[in-house]
């Protein structure tokens, strides 16, 4: 971006974290919604269960991984890309965790569906990750620092 950035205090110039957290929130919550409705139609209350627990579990994980980044990206923007494998990792090792959790608890073989479960997953990471590759990229965030107005003038 080659415009000035905003003066400190201006709407503009706050930072957009709900914006980043709350529209891939709520895409990965509506797609969940609707994929626990046809479980609901199709296979039955186990399946609704499923597709509910399994909507919850990326929608819990990812708001945490996504504000945890952007706190990162705010106070310490060179460790931006380290923090965002390290959570990316944490996040995978976790779902499997509750994945395996819920399976060795049996939770997967009578009140929930782990087919539906595995779906709710799958539908709502990728709603998550499309939503949240459509907020940044339309995002106005200056990419390099324009020089000062003094040191612009000094060069001529």
């Amino acid at each position: 971006m080659t415009t000035a950035p905003p003066p400190p205090g201006t709407a503009s110039a706050t930072p957009r974290q709900p914006r980043v957290v709350l529209a891939p929130l709520s895409a990965a919550a509506a797609s969940g919604l609707l994929l626990g409705a046809v479980g609901a139609l199709v296979a039955g209350g186990a399946a609704a269960s499923g597709a509910a627990v399994g909507t919850v579990m990326v929608c819990l994980v990812f708001a945490f991984g996504a504000v945890a980044v952007g706190v990162v990206a705010r106070v310490a923007p060179a460790l931006s890309l380290l923090v965002a494998l390290l959570t990316y990792t944490v996040q995978v090792v976790a779902v499997g965790l509750v994945y395996y959790g819920l399976s060795t608890r049996g939770a997967l073989d009578g009140p929930l569906d782990a087919r539906w479960l595995s779906a709710a997953v799958i539908a709502c990471t990728l709603a998550w990750t499309v939503t949240q590759v459509v907020v940044a990229t339309r995002a106005r965030q200056p990419i390099y620092d324009l020089p000062s107005q003094g040191a612009e003038a000094s060069v001529r």
